[in-house]
C-alpha cells in the first residue's frame, strides 16, 4: 500500500515528460517514457489497477500536452476564465479515459513478456484512433507528431499515415520495459528490441531515399502570398479597430508590394496569382448583397483572393473561405466550415448546456456540407480546410476529387505564444505527407508557411510577426498508399497483431 503512491506520481509525470517530445520542445527521446507506463500495467495487481495506471499517465500527457487550451479562455476572461479548470483538468481526465482503456485491454489480452509488450502497444495504438474518432474526435498531440524535425522520420505517413507511424513509434519506444520485466526471455528481449528498431531505421532509411536531394518540381506560373495580419484576438471584432486591420491586409496585398519574406528559388519579378488571408481575416459578417469591392486592389491580375470570413445565408451563419476573382464585384465561390469545434464553433446539448461557444457572439456556427475540390483561377484546384479540420488524418480531401493542393486558413491567436501554435504546425505538415499534396497555410498570428509534398518547408513568417511570403506552389505527387488505402493498413496490422497476441497469451495460460 505503501509504494501507490510513488508509482502513481512516477506513472503520471511519465505521461507529462513524454509530451515534451512534441512540438515545439521536441525531445524526441521523452517518448521512451511510455516504458513506464507499460512497467505500470504488468506490476499492477489487477486490470483495474491496469486502467488506472492508464488514466493517470494519459491524464498527465494530456494536461502538460494541451495547457495551452486555457489561452483561448482568457480572451473573455470574464465570460469564460470559469471554464479553465474544464479545460485544463477536465479535458485531460475524458481523454485518459482512452488510455485508460487501452491500459485495461491490453493488460487482459497478456500481463508479461513479449506478449504483454505487444498487447498494450497495440491497444495504445488503437486508443490514439479511437480517440480521434469517438464523438466527433480530437486526435491532436498523436505519437507519430514527435518526429516533426525529422523529415525522414514523416515519410511512412505516405504509407500507414499518423496512426500507423504512431504504432511503429510506441513499439519502440516501450521496449525499455521488456528489460525490466522477468517474464520476458532473454531471447524475447533480444528479438522485440532488434525488431522494433529495425522497422524504425527502416521506415527512416526509406523516407530519407524518397526525398528528392533539390527542391520539390513546381507548378509553372503559379506563385502563392501568404499575408499575416497579426491581428491580436483581443483586438479583432472591435468595430474601431476593424477598419485599421483591413487595411493592413491590403497594403501586404497589393500586387506589386514586396513580401517580406521570399522562398529561396522564386523567380526574381515573379508575381502572386493566389493572395491567401487567414481566417476570419475579414472580420465582418459577409451576406448574400455585402459589397466586396473594397478588397479588389488585393486581387492578384488574372487571380484569386481567398480569405476567411463569417458568412450568413437564409438566417444561419457559416465559418467560411470566399473566393473572390475580377474586379471583386462577385464571389467565385465560398467554402463553409464542415468539421466545426464542439465548444468553440457550437456547443453540444445547447438546450441543456447554458453556455456559450468561445467565438464572438451568441450564436453557433452552421457546419457546411462537407469536403469539397474548388477550382479558382491562378492555381490548381484546391481543397480548403479551416483551421481543426486540418488535424483529422484521411480527411482533408472530397472522396473521389482529388486537389492539387491544400490550404489551411486558421486563427491560432487564441493561444497565444504556446506550445498550440507550434503543434498545430506540426500536424498540417503531416496532411501533407499523407496525402502527397503541398500545403499553404495561412494563420492570423503565425504560424504560417507553404510546405511541398514531404513536409519540407519552402518559406514561413513566425509566431507574432506581421507580413507576407511569396512561394512557389509546388507539384503534387501521385496518389499515395495512404490516400488510396486510408487507415486500412493500419487496422489490419495492429487486428492481426493483437490477434496473435491473445492465441499466444492463451497458450501460455494452457
Amino acid at each position: 500500500m505503501a509504494r501507490t503512491g510513488p508509482r502513481a506520481g512516477a506513472v503520471l509525470l511519465s505521461g507529462a515528460i513524454a509530451a515534451a517530445a512534441l512540438p515545439p520542445v521536441g525531445a524526441i527521446p521523452a517518448i521512451f517514457s511510455v516504458a513506464v507506463l507499460v512497467w505500470a500495467v504488468r506490476v499492477a495487481d489487477t486490470p483495474r489497477g491496469a486502467a488506472l495506471a492508464g488514466w493517470l499517465w494519459g491524464f498527465g500527457f494530456h494536461v502538460a500536452g494541451l495547457y495551452w487550451i486555457a489561452n483561448a479562455l482568457l480572451v473573455d476572461g470574464e465570460r469564460h476564465a470559469w471554464l479553465i479548470p474544464f479545460a485544463v483538468a477536465g479535458l485531460p481526465a475524458l481523454l485518459g479515459l482512452f488510455t485508460a482503456a487501452a491500459a485495461w485491454a491490453g493488460r487482459r489480452l497478456a500481463r508479461d513478456g513479449v506478449a504483454g509488450w505487444l498487447a498494450l502497444v497495440g491497444t495504445l495504438a488503437v486508443a490514439e484512433w479511437l480517440r480521434g474518432h469517438v464523438l466527433t474526435g480530437f486526435p491532436w498531440n498523436l505519437s507519430a507528431y514527435i518526429w516533426d524535425p525529422v523529415p525522414a522520420m514523416l515519410q511512412p505517413a505516405a504509407l500507414v499515415g499518423a496512426y500507423g507511424l504512431s504504432l511503429t513509434t510506441l513499439l519502440a519506444a516501450a521496449v525499455p520495459a521488456l528489460w525490466f520485466d522477468s517474464g520476458a526471455g532473454r531471447r524475447g528481449r533480444i528479438a522485440a528490441t532488434a525488431g522494433s528498431l529495425a522497422l524504425l531505421l527502416g521506415f527512416g532509411a526509406w523516407g530519407y531515399s524518397r526525398i528528392p536531394d533539390g527542391p520539390a518540381p513546381t507548378m509553372d506560373g503559379v506563385v502563392v502570398r501568404v499575408v499575416q495580419g497579426n491581428v491580436d484576438q483581443r483586438d479583432k471584432w472591435q468595430a474601431a479597430l476593424k477598419p485599421r486591420h483591413m487595411l493592413r491586409y491590403l497594403s501586404m496585398s497589393v500586387p506589386g508590394s514586396p513580401p517580406t519574406v521570399r522562398a529561396d528559388g522564386l523567380a526574381d519579378g515573379a508575381i502572386p496569382t493566389v493572395t491567401v488571408w487567414p481566417e476570419t481575416a475579414v472580420a465582418y459578417v459577409v451576406g448574400p448583397n455585402t459589397p466586396l469591392t473594397g478588397l479588389a486592389d488585393a486581387i492578384p491580375p488574372g487571380g484569386t483572393l481567398l480569405f476567411g470570413a463569417p458568412r450568413e445565408q437564409d438566417g444561419r451563419i457559416y465559418n467560411s473561405v470566399l473566393a473572390l476573382t475580377g474586379d471583386g464585384t462577385a464571389l467565385n465561390w465560398a467554402y463553409d466550415k464542415a468539421h466545426l469545434v464542439p465548444f468553440g464553433e457550437y456547443v453540444p446539448l445547447r438546450a441543456v448546456l447554458p453556455i456559450e461557444p468561445l467565438v464572438q457572439g451568441a450564436r453557433d456556427f452552421t457546419p457546411g456540407s462537407g469536403l469539397q475540390t474548388l477550382e479558382l483561377p491562378g492555381a490548381p484546384p484546391v481543397s480548403p480546410l479551416v483551421c481543426y479540420e486540418v488535424i483529422f488524418p484521411g480527411q482533408v480531401t472530397e472522396p473521389g476529387q482529388r486537389p492539387g493542393w491544400l490550404l489551411n486558413l486558421t486563427n491560432d491567436s487564441w493561444y497565444g505564444r504556446s506550445s498550440g501554435p507550434y503543434q498545430h504546425q506540426a500536424i498540417t505538415r503531416m496532411r501533407a505527407v499523407e496525402e502527397g499534396l503541398p500545403i499553404v497555410r495561412a494563420a492570423n498570428t503565425g504560424i504560417s508557411f507553404v510546405a511541398d509534398p514531404y513536409g519540407r518547408t519552402l518559406a514561413e513568417l513566425g509566431l507574432g510577426v506581421a507580413g507576407s511570403l511569396d512561394a512557389p506552389l509546388p507539384r503534387a505527387l501521385a496518389p499515395t498508399v495512404y490516400s488510396r488505402a486510408g487507415d486500412t493498413i493500419f487496422l489490419v496490422v495492429v487486428a492481426a497483431l493483437l490477434a496473435a497476441t491473445g492465441i499466444q497469451s492463451r497458450r501460455r495460460r494452457h
